[in-house]
């Protein structure tokens, strides 16, 4: 690891903790803290506490912010009142994706959640894209802490500690203030992993404290810290993308079947006119695969359907709740439709082959309750 790679406030805590520190996108970050399949797991059946503070903050505030990210991003910002967040991306005027974000609407002002790898580009392009509009922009993203309580029992662990907020009124990717175990924090229902829970935006100066009462009032609940493996894990199984690998400059919302968060009616915004002639025939389709629970696909591995070479992986391990070997990429069109026999050279050796018929994503969808 880099001497130069950037800690969260939590770094000393993870070492503690047991956590096996690896650099991701500039910070050192807890891989996991013994087993990625138990926290996996864990999340899934019980709960997880995840350190995300390496994710960027931008707050948006003037009387020209709604216009400016209007024009910024893709997604309709105009139909969120205060209180209310929405998922979108950035594109770049060939429609490429140049992030993809999550913007909270709040009395007078905005704040935009980028991701940590992209954090300086992203800076760059809003205040690039920033002229000739009435907005500013504040970076926050190292004055924040960012937790996320995920599972089945999140809500009585957070709900056990909160104050001033029923947290069954705040709806899936609604938001609002209040306070858990006494720390003025943003109560977000939002996550990365496909299960019910909360996103706790708080001060960094209280981070060990907010950490140690999570952990502390969900012990009895099997609540256990988890790292980036079981949240990359978790997410795959969900059939959320990944900036870098299933999403980048190269895509476009459209071809990764994010085409529900462009919304052309709204008015011009960046990459629209690009992604109206690519929403007449996209080259490519994102789709899912399963193989069998030995078989684990990676990252860059081919796709193929008979002799040719019809797509590439983008996303690809195994899925401890699913118990099968589980892949994301793009393909030709042709090729996209649910129950496509479809096959992945798993290595460069040329007998390493895997069936891999065409899924509908998500791979994982957690129990009504």
């Amino acid at each position: 690891m880099s001497d130069a790679a950037k800690h969260v406030p939590l770094d000393a805590v993870h070492r503690q903790s047991g956590g096996q520190m690896v650099p991701f996108a500039g910070y050192s970050m807890p891989l996991h803290y013994g087993s990625i399949r138990g926290e996996h797991l864990a999340v899934r059946e019980r709960a997880g506490l995840f350190d995300v503070s390496h994710m960027g903050e931008v707050n948006v505030t003037g009387a020209g912010a709604l216009g400016f990210l209007q024009q910024l991003v893709t997604n309709d910002v105009g139909k969120l009142t205060p209180g209310r967040a929405l998922y979108s991306v950035m594109c770049h005027p060939d429609g490429g994706i140049v992030d993809d974000l999550l913007v909270y609407r709040d009395q007078g002002s905005y704040m935009c959640v980028v991701n940590a790898a992209r954090h300086d580009v992203d800076l760059e392009w809003m205040e690039r894209c920033r002229a000739g509009h009435d907005a500013q922009l504040r970076d926050v993203s190292a004055e924040t802490v960012l937790l996320a309580v995920q599972g089945p029992r999140a809500k009585g662990i957070v709900q056990s500690l909160s104050s001033g907020a029923e947290l069954s009124a705040i709806r899936y990717y609604h938001h609002r203030p209040g306070e858990v175990a006494g720390v003025p924090v943003r109560i977000s229902r939002t996550g990365y992993t496909g299960e019910d829970g909360f996103e706790l935006y708080a001060n960094a100066g209280d981070a060990e404290r907010l950490w140690a009462a999570l952990l502390e009032a969900g012990s009895s609940e099997g609540l256990i810290p988890a790292g980036l493996g079981a949240r990359d894990t978790l997410r795959l199984e969900a059939g959320f993308r990944l900036y870098g690998q299933d999403i980048g400059e190269d895509t476009d919302p459209l071809s990764a079947g994010l085409g529900w968060v462009v919304k052309p009616a709204k008015g011009d915004f960046i990459g629209s006119e690009a992604l109206a002639a690519i929403a007449q025939g996209p080259p490519r389709h994102f789709i899912g695969m399963r193989l069998g629970p030995r078989e684990i696909p990676r990252h860059g591995h081919p796709i193929y359907q008979g002799a040719r070479q019809v797509g590439e992986v983008t996303s690809g391990s195994f899925g401890f709740t699913v118990a099968a070997g589980l892949a994301m990429g793009y393909v030709e069109p042709e090729f996209a439709a649910p129950g496509t026999e479809l096959r992945i050279q798993l290595r460069a050796d040329p007998e390493q082959w895997a069936t891999a018929p065409v899924v509908a994503l998500p791979f994982y969808q957690r129990p009504e309750s």
